[in-house]
């Protein structure tokens, strides 16, 4: 039946003229030095926005309106406050702020200062607001850069109008603001040189970290494949794959032993087998998002199937090696190929329409920006990944962390979380392009237009049962997003929905304190429903979402058996060096 479904003919290329080269290098400078940023993108929203607000008068009134409304609330705030000193002040921190958490705020001058901010806060906001006629995304971009702006100038971020960093200096008799200067210059001769500090003494991987016993038994360019030794008398017939996101290492999913999910399902009775991507060179830049799928996912399928034949896979997914889970599984439905047992989705997109903040400035000139700066050096770099994340988050990932380093003169605390967060890894040039406009700017998975060996796929023709996980508080991967999936499915499907974000949310090992989470299951065939009345419908339940994941894989799974060999040398498969192997060191 498939043989009869015609295929899409290849695109062929456009030859490039020999002076468009030179327009790519000018474009690829350029981007060096704005992180990455189109600057045509960020004038566009500006424009976008001042032409609508100059031809709307009624909202300019309104604003004025505010403007007057905030400063006069402000200032009887603060000139009645010997009158009414337990007078709540009239603009409050968000909820997910910290930095006026400090007890010296509510005395003056620190209290005028914060509340002149959060009223300018609370402008902006406004401002910002949906406009009749303007473009949304370009609404929610200048909302950003002015979130990006005022996170710069709060007066937390400034040593004289900082309580806290006063303080801190009359106690210390300036000795924080000394250590702050060394820390200062030491990051930034890391950032100049671009070399990565030595985990702690307690963080070394293969050693605390990534530890978890086990086996290489297969590698080529782009992965390993470790195999993790048994530790039970039998273990559940069908194994389970693991396939991470390239833009990370693997071990988020084997970090301490307490938080290690790899860990925690050998000890369930699981033989399991995880991916650990390369991280990737110059020379790997034309690796495709094919490659990932055909010579990562499969070539992993195909390996687990020789060393335990004749058994269907549990394969797990998460974040981006979700999504190439989906197009993998998708496939493999398509052209009949059931060796899948269940489908695991964690923080993973299918839908890229609901993105969140990653697709503010995903637009045709952002990508194309994007493409030039990689053409020049063959890859996406750690850093300007990791200051995109970073970004998302400004106010605690950047400057709550400046001011504690440089100012109030503390050291980072060491953890696995952070560890692994600064263990980044390079994107091949080819793929994250085809990742950027085929996924995030074209949305190809979910329109029916995503096709493979020139054949569309569609997400529905997945018919094994599928367990998806959202958090509650991922800037990453938005749980509204993840949810989707359920629009573009008709198997049997369990949603969990954990608190916490993107990787804590899923690091929710049985006993990690103040963890909860909702679970519901949708049948085979069973209509849709929207998320704010799925999350309406479902109460949240103290405790780990492990433990139900592991008895749904037990329940999909068949009697209990020994364990298989590490490896297979019948079958080529020998086991090649103990895990965690030789790609999880590369830098």
């Amino acid at each position: 039946m498939h043989d009869l479904v015609p295929r899409l003919p290849a695109p062929q290329p456009r030859e490039e003229h020999p002076y468009e080269h030179l327009d790519r290098i000018a474009r690829a400078l350029l981007a060096r030095n704005t992180a990455g940023l189109s600057p045509f993108s960020i004038f566009q929203a500006w424009n976008d926005w001042a032409l609508h607000m100059s031809r709307a008068p009624g909202r300019q009134i309104e604003l004025a309106e505010r403007a007057v409304k905030n400063t006069i609330r402000v200032i009887s705030h603060i000139s009645g406050i010997g009158e009414d000193a337990d007078a709540a002040p009239p603009f409050q921190p968000k909820p997910y702020a910290s930095r006026f958490a400090h007890s010296g705020w509510a005395k003056m001058p620190f209290l005028f200062w914060q509340q002149s901010f959060l009223a300018t806060q609370d402008w902006w906001d406004h401002a910002t607001d949906e406009l009749r006629g303007l473009s949304a995304a370009d609404s929610e971009r200048v909302r950003f850069m002015v979130r990006q702006a005022l996170d710069v100038v709060s007066p937390s971020n400034m040593p004289l109008t900082n309580p806290e960093i006063i303080e801190q200096t009359i106690e210390c008799r300036g000795r924080n603001i000394a250590e702050g200067v060394q820390h200062l210059l030491n990051d930034m001769t890391h950032t100049l040189t671009q070399t990565r500090t030595e985990p702690p003494e307690g963080f070394r991987i293969g050693e605390d970290l990534a530890c978890t016993p086990g086996e290489v038994v297969f590698r080529n360019e782009i992965f390993e494949l470790i195999q993790y030794a048994p530790t039970t008398g039998t273990v559940h017939a069908e194994p389970v794959l693991i396939v991470p996101a390239w833009i990370m290492k693997y071990y988020i999913l084997d970090l301490s032993p307490k938080n290690s999910m790899i860990r925690y399902l050998v000890e369930q009775g699981f033989t399991v087998f995880a991916i650990s991507w390369c991280n990737p060179t110059r020379k790997q830049a034309d690796l495709s998002l094919e490659d990932y799928r055909k010579d990562g996912v499969m070539a992993a399928l195909d390996a687990v199937g020789k060393i335990v034949p004749d058994r269907k896979i549990h394969a797990m997914g998460y974040c981006l090696g979700g999504t190439i889970m989906a197009i993998a599984a998708a496939t493999m439905a398509r052209d009949g190929d059931d060796r899948l047992a269940t489908v695991t989705f964690l923080a993973a997109q299918t839908d890229f329409s609901e993105a969140g903040e990653l697709l503010l400035f995903l637009d045709e000139s952002q990508v194309a920006f994007l493409e030039d700066m990689m053409w020049a050096q063959g890859y996406l770099d750690r850093p300007q990944m990791s200051r995109t994340f970073a970004s998302i988050r400004a106010e605690d990932l950047i400057y709550a962390r400046a001011v504690k380093r440089y100012f109030l003169g503390r050291d980072d605390l060491p953890s696995d979380l952070t560890v692994w967060n600064n263990d980044t890894t390079r994107m091949p040039a080819r793929m994250h392009s085809e990742y950027l406009r085929g996924l995030f700017l074209e949305n190809r998975l979910t329109a029916g237009r995503f096709a493979v060996e020139g054949r569309v796929i569609a997400l529905k023709d997945i018919d094994v049962p599928l367990f998806v996980v959202g958090t509650e508080t991922d800037h990453i991967a938005p749980w509204r997003s993840v949810y989707k999936i359920r629009l573009f499915t008709d198997c049997d499907l369990t949603f969990v929905l954990t608190n916490s974000g993107h990787n804590g949310g899923i690091l929710s090992e049985p006993g990690h304190p103040r963890r909860h989470f909702r679970i519901g299951h949708r049948p085979a065939g069973a209509r849709y429903v929207d998320p704010d009345t799925w999350l309406a419908a479902h109460d949240p339940r103290e405790g780990s979402w492990w433990t139900d994941w592991v008895r749904w894989l037990a329940d999909a799974s068949s009697a209990r058996t020994e364990p298989p060999a590490m490896g297979s040398a019948g079958a080529g498969l020998p086991p090649i060096m103990p895990a965690p192997g030789q790609y999880v060191y590369q830098a």
